[in-house]
């Protein structure tokens, strides 16, 4: 087995993955210090310093994955999103780049890389976003016809809610969230307008309870067949080397 080999078997190693689970929450622990100016009073030295080290900790392994894995390294997804992530850190924090500090925290998001069950979350997400497209522009269209028509009945009465389209618009999307939006608003305009209800039920049941449920049933459906293509695929993984092992297995008895 050549070095390379080796290496590559050792970051697919269980252990391997949660070590570097480990590291990774352990990171976002001392992130999460740093905001502490009493702890940054008390331990301020440690703290940067075992900061210095997970980055030292994710920049040995994505070298290892490198060299591991050369230009194949970059067919991966998940590995450029790695490589990104690191590199951010990498990148001093100099006068004017003070946000890349903040920016730190993104290493957080490598739990995504190394936990399976969380791939297949932003995977299916991913999947569904083509889907996605389609029902958001749907949103759009009710979206503005419906601000269009709010603009013209209320607009008048509560400038400060529906004097623009861009009002209309931002309370529509208050409306749809369900914030505030009995009370805060539409009994409001109710008190002026007793037949707003017509307008603000049907927009609330199109908007709320119909569209947004296609959204999320697009998303369960994408998580659904990823889910199933890695099963699938672990079947056929299991199934091929069953068969590598019984041929294995048939030549050596002809060789006795």
């Amino acid at each position: 087995m050549s070095p390379r080999q080796t290496i590559a078997r050792f970051l697919d190693h269980p252990r391997t993955r949660h070590t570097i689970t480990a590291v990774i929450l352990f990171n976002a622990a001392i992130l999460g210090l740093e905001t502490s100016e009493t702890a940054m009073a008390a331990a301020g030295e440690l703290i940067i310093a075992l900061d210095r080290f997970c980055l030292m900790f994710f920049t040995l392994e994505i070298a290892l994955k490198l060299y591991a894995h050369r230009a194949s390294f970059f067919r991966d997804g998940w590995n450029i999103f790695d490589f990104v992530i690191v590199g951010i850190a990498l990148v001093p924090a100099g006068q004017g780049m003070a946000v890349l500090r903040a920016l730190r925290i993104l290493r957080l998001l490598r739990m995504v890389s190394v936990t399976p069950t969380l791939r297949r979350v932003v995977e299916g997400f991913l999947t569904a976003l083509p889907g996605m497209a389609s029902v958001f522009a749907l949103m759009a269209l009710i979206f503005y016809i419906a601000a269009v028509m709010a603009t013209q009945l209320f607009g008048a009465s509560f400038p400060d809610w529906f004097g623009s389209l861009g009002k209309s618009a931002y309370s529509l999307f208050q409306i749809m969230t369900l914030e505030s939006w009995s009370m805060g608003i539409v009994r409001p305009v109710m008190e002026v307008y007793p037949l707003a209800w017509a307008f603000f039920v049907p927009f609330i049941l199109v908007t709320t309870f119909a569209v947004m449920n296609l959204v999320v049933g697009l998303i369960v459906n994408s998580m659904q067949d990823a889910h199933s293509d890695e099963v699938n695929a672990a079947t056929d993984d299991y199934r091929h080397d069953v068969v590598r092992r019984l041929d294995a297995i048939e030549r050596h008895l002809r060789e006795r």
